[in-house]
């Protein structure tokens, strides 16, 4: 699988940048990236869209969930 495959097109790139800001020292820049990428993923398979809005609040949802399953391990 090739790298471009992987990465959010550039619309997404200010979702991703204010989320890296947003969760800067929670989370590496990798996870928020992986997260953007999968929230467009599952928006657009779920709603046939997916808006960098939608994509920002369901990303933000998943690294909320990823920071307190983290603190719970530690």
């Amino acid at each position: 699988m090739s790298e471009k495959h992987d990465t959010a097109p550039r619309e997404f790139s200010t979702v991703i940048s204010k989320l890296r800001a947003e969760f800067n020292g929670v989370h590496p820049d990798t996870t928020v990236s992986r997260c953007v990428n999968a929230a467009r993923h599952g928006a657009q398979d779920v709603t046939g869209r997916a808006t960098p809005d939608l994509v920002e609040r369901i990303a933000r949802q998943h690294l909320r969930v990823l920071a307190v399953a983290l603190s719970e391990q530690g």
